[in-house]
């Protein structure tokens, strides 16, 4: 009896309902120039996407979406449960397919506003959250406007700084994949970009959200992975699917009264 309930005996069916439920998050990946510095290996880009795929590996049931931005801001892909679809739009992400190299949080806020407004989704009790992920470097316009919209939304705006303090040179590479030189100045000098948290840590500050960071001796997105967990949960959809019913605790419960009674009543061996 016990062999046969270890094998799982299924009869009957039973109806199952699973609900998915998570968070609103968008993602907003600056691709300015200064995301080539190799300052966090192999460099501030590469590293910033492959840990935007850590953490979406690890979510379930939130609708992630995805916002790149420099000077101006594109939403890459809408809020989406198809973390398969999202991941391929993150990987062709790079910085020479925007037509400017600079950065302006202010552009990629207004981008997030307008995604998290035009949501068909709107009454879900889900948190909304928007992670800037940059090195910090900005030269657009002043954001408090935008900043003041989201939090009308009642989003919750967090930072996520990548680069080191140090500082590292802009490589400039040809088609075929080989070193040309580095980014120099308008005197001729080679540039060197640092990480500049003064701007995230006042965005982040100015929200209620939180400032996170990523170089060679942290990594933030682990601590924000966690601070997901703690936000409201919104449910965003319910399937129901009818499935084999369980009958092995029929078939257990016999085997286990004989091993009872075979241990209670003892046979003897009579010569």
């Amino acid at each position: 009896m016990l062999i046969i309930a270890a094998a799982g005996p299924k009869i009957g069916t039973e109806v199952r309902e699973v609900k998915q439920q998570g968070v609103d998050l968008i993602v907003a990946l600056d691709l300015s120039g200064s995301m080539n510095a190799e300052d966090v290996r192999p460099s501030r880009l590469e590293k910033a996407k492959y840990e935007i795929n850590r953490l979406i590996d690890q979510l379930q049931g939130d609708r992630v979406g995805l916002i790149v931005f420099t000077g101006e801001a594109y939403l890459q892909a809408p809020m989406t449960l198809d973390y398969s679809s999202l991941g391929l739009f993150l990987n062709i992400a790079e910085t020479d397919q925007m037509p400017s190299s600079s950065t302006n949080f202010n552009a990629a806020m207004e981008t997030a506003q307008k995604a998290f407004e035009s949501d068909d989704n709107q009454k879900s009790q889900a948190s909304k959250v928007l992670l800037i992920i940059s090195d910090g470097e900005d030269h657009g316009e002043s954001y408090s406007a935008a900043l003041n919209a989201l939090m009308d939304q009642n989003v919750s705006v967090y930072t996520m700084g990548i680069g080191t303090s140090s500082g590292g040179t802009i490589p400039i590479y040809n088609d075929s994949g080989s070193l040309k030189g580095y980014k120099r100045d308008n005197e001729g000098e080679v540039v060197t970009t640092r990480l500049m948290d003064d701007i995230l840590l006042s965005i982040a500050d100015e929200s209620g959200g939180k400032y996170y960071e990523i170089n060679g001796s942290s990594n933030g997105i682990d601590a924000f992975l966690g601070r997901l967990d703690e936000l409201e949960q919104g449910e965003f959809s319910s399937k129901e699917y009818a499935d084999y019913k369980n009958q092995y605790q029929w078939l257990a419960g016999i085997g286990l009264a004989f091993l009872v009674v075979g241990m209670v009543f003892p046979y003897q061996r009579y010569k």
